[in-house]
């Protein structure tokens, strides 16, 4: 799929890091920043003085390339794509009882491929990897992030290595093994995925994506912040919800409305970010709570919503930092309280939504209690993916 990408060049000039300022060249394969005080996460930077206009997105196809200028792939050819993106906003029907004197919306990411917002990060990595020559890609995964590599791999003609924790439910395995995917199965957290699998790709040559552990899944998981400013008639929500494992998207959406001001697309307001995490793996929101910087490392284990048992963000001093600068917040929520969610939405909505999106919903109500969101504040929730490859954990 290319279409009218060719008219259109990537702006990418370097990736920087954003804890000591080392510049790394976007033309050679990078992981992390090479200081060794610092191994921080890169940030892609671009040309945003060249005068873009908003006009460019008219006519342009309804995917996450169609802000192409801003994305790190350098030459048409190298996209993979399968039409992810440019998700829809919707906004609360039945439960305004719930909702009150707010305009609350969902963005509702469970139709990308494979079911999740991974596609957007693992479909812009790939496609990135497959214009520097990688032939062969590893990751370790809660469920979502294996089934997205595995499938968009495939398509690009590259080798899928993927890590999962046993207790991944049966559906996110077998999507790898029919994308043709190499899956290990490992007892133990994503953490344990990960150090396997760092030890396996030095010794077999794999190129690791894990997350923020490489520079492009960023840039995919950005779009959403994109497409969030356009969908809202290039303003920005009062507060938005992210279900927070790893963090990218989190991080990706406040870099999107940084390059967007710089751009003049949007003005200087921002929402105020909330992180909501599983009571299970809390880190960030304990770190918050007590105004640290930095987050511990947590796991009580097993949660209905795979995609939250981070037990440590690699980017968790970013994610604070963000939570800080937006005046926003971090809250958990219990399985019991993802569960009863979920059925409340999918009656009440139409939509199953996966127990991470779920998360959210109990935390808006839990915030907006406290009045910590005020009447009247326009909200967004973003639902991570769709629920129905999570049944064999919810509770009917």
């Amino acid at each position: 799929m290319t279409g009218n990408f060719n008219q259109h060049r990537s702006l990418l000039v370097n990736l920087k890091c954003p804890e000591c300022g080392t510049l790394h060249d976007a033309g050679k394969l990078n992981t992390v920043c090479i200081n060794d005080d610092c191994r921080s996460t890169l940030f892609a930077q671009y040309h945003l003085s060249e005068g873009l206009s908003k006009d460019i997105l008219q006519g342009r196809k309804a995917s996450m390339w169609r802000y192409r200028e801003l994305l790190p792939v350098t030459d048409a050819k190298n996209i993979v794509s399968m039409g992810e993106g440019f998700t829809p906003i919707i906004p609360i029907e039945n439960l305004k009882h719930e909702t009150g004197e707010n305009e609350v919306f969902w963005k509702d990411e469970s139709g990308n491929p494979t079911g999740s917002f991974k596609a957007r990060g693992i479909g812009m990595a790939v496609s990135k990897a497959k214009e520097l020559g990688i032939k062969a890609i590893a990751t370790p995964t809660a469920g979502n992030a294996g089934g997205a590599l595995a499938a968009y791999a495939a398509r690009a003609g590259i080798k899928a290595i993927v890590y999962m924790p046993r207790l991944t439910p049966k559906v996110f395995k077998d999507e790898c093994r029919l994308y043709g995917a190499e899956l290990l199965e490992v007892d133990g957290n994503i953490s344990d995925c990960g150090k396997l699998i760092n030890e396996h790709a030095l010794l077999n040559h794999w190129f690791q994506i894990s997350t923020l552990k490489e520079p492009y899944r960023l840039e995919g998981k950005k779009t959403m912040g994109y497409e969030i400013a356009e969908q809202f008639n290039w303003q920005v929500p009062d507060v938005i919800l992210y279900p927070t494992g790893g963090g990218t998207g989190l991080i990706g959406i406040w870099k999107a409305f940084d390059e967007l001001e710089q751009l003049g697309w949007i003005g200087s307001k921002r929402p105020r970010m909330v992180a909501v995490q599983s009571e299970s793996c809390n880190g960030i929101v304990k770190a918050f709570e007590t105004g640290l910087h930095t987050a511990a490392f947590v796991d009580g284990g097993f949660t209905i919503a795979n995609g939250l048992r981070v037990p440590k963000s690699y980017a968790d001093k970013v994610i604070l930092r963000l939570l800080y600068a937006s005046h926003g917040c971090a809250i958990s929520v219990s399985d019991a309280e993802m569960n009863a969610a979920v059925k409340q939405i999918a009656k009440h909505e139409g939509m199953l939504i996966a127990p991470e999106g779920a998360a959210l919903w109990q935390a808006y109500k839990k915030l907006k209690a406290s009045q910590w969101i005020k009447p009247g504040e326009q909200v967004l929730m973003i639902n991570t993916g769709s629920g129905y490859k999570y049944l064999e954990n919810i509770s009917i």
